[in-house]
């Protein structure tokens, strides 16, 4: 078969280039230039640049496969950045990694992937897929080693994309995958995740942000539960729910710490307030994915409202009979930080059935 490998330098997509082409497949190696490589370097942050492509470059050489680089600044600028910016504009905490998965990864790079004559797109994430054995339809799992699962963040793919999809080193632990590097002499075998935004110079997304979108950065009140005025802050895109560092505020009459309970865009505020008040049963959801079909009514699953959030059980229904883009959600007992603009994944046992963006 021939497969494209989405390589982007690391550890993981190198395995999974590796194991394919020992297997004896076809691989074609591709990478996703996202910014302007003629810039400075701390444009960007600590991926997707230009020793990255190296190193991607070097990995197919080492196991012998065609690579080649793609330039996707601009779907990069569009589906990603400019999402990013917005959603933090409008007091969301945006996931910038599943939009690049879902609209880079498994559809602009699937369509020039067709271009190769390509007949799956592969990438190393820790995730699985395999067929229903009653409906045919393919499933969306979790990775085998839980600590690195990746699944969450793939909950937007359709039945099309999953159909060509691969995921080589979802069957294995990270430990695992470091082992096949060595055993193919990768010179990425040790090289470090990256565990930051990758557009995000050392992760200071507020300035970030503030550069690309000065109109952003509006001053305004932190106030109370009551409506008091307690402090002021540069711009609401500095904070997310259930944010406690960094307010600049001392603790409550009570003595209590104060927490980010929500952000009001309109009137540029900052509402704080106790822990407890972070706790909810309830949200919404929209821009929902149904991985294996709608469910006509209610559903017993377990939800994450973050990548690193326990799963709790949870009751799902869809809702918007004519679109059924959006979901209702009820879980069994509160969590805690419910933040607009996160991704709620849906799932029974390791199994993906669908997820959608908190309101």
């Amino acid at each position: 078969m021939k497969i494209v490998v989405a390589m982007s330098g690391g550890v993981d997509s190198s395995v999974a280039a590796a194991l394919l082409a020992e297997q004896g497949h076809e691989v074609i190696g591709l990478s996703m230039q996202l910014y302007d490589q003629s810039a400075s370097q701390t444009s960007f942050g600590s991926c997707c640049s230009l020793d990255d492509l190296y190193d991607a470059r070097r990995v197919a050489t080492a196991i012998g496969i065609p690579h080649y680089i793609l330039n996707f600044e601009r779907e990069f600028e569009e589906q990603v950045v400019s999402n990013f910016i917005q959603e933090y504009a409008s007091g969301r905490t945006p996931i910038p990694c599943a939009r690049c998965n879902s609209d880079l990864k498994f559809a602009t790079l699937a369509e020039r992937a067709t271009g190769f004559g390509a007949e799956a797109v592969a990438t190393g994430h820790y995730a699985r897929t395999d067929r229903d054995p009653l409906t045919g339809m393919v499933r969306l799992k979790r990775g085998v080693d839980r600590a690195k699962d990746q699944a969450y963040f793939l909950f937007s793919l359709t039945q099309a994309q999953l159909a060509r999809a691969i995921f080589p080193v979802g069957d294995v632990s990270k430990d695992v995958v470091r082992e096949y590097a060595r055993r193919y002499n990768l010179a990425v075998a040790d090289k470090p995740d990256s565990q930051e935004i990758c557009f995000v110079p050392d992760n200071d997304y507020a300035s970030f942000i503030s550069k690309r979108a000065p109109g952003v950065a509006i001053a305004g009140a932190i106030v109370d539960e009551q409506g008091r005025t307690v402090g002021t802050h540069e711009g609401i895109h500095r904070f997310t729910v259930g944010q406690r560092k960094g307010l600049g505020l001392a603790s409550s009459p009570d003595g209590a710490p104060r927490y980010v309970l929500a952000l009001r865009p309109v009137d540029h505020q900052v509402v704080v307030g106790p822990k407890v008040a972070l706790e909810r049963t309830t949200l919404t959801a929209s821009g929902v994915n149904w991985i294996l079909g709608r469910p006509d009514g209610p559903l017993r699953v377990t939800a994450q409202i973050r990548h690193r959030h326990q799963p709790a059980p949870a009751t799902v229904s869809a809702v918007d009979s004519a679109t059924g883009s959006r979901a209702e959600l009820t879980f069994d007992a509160p969590q805690t930080a419910i933040t607009p603009g996160q991704a709620v994944v849906f799932y029974d046992d390791d199994v993906v059935l669908g997820g959608g963006w908190i309101d």
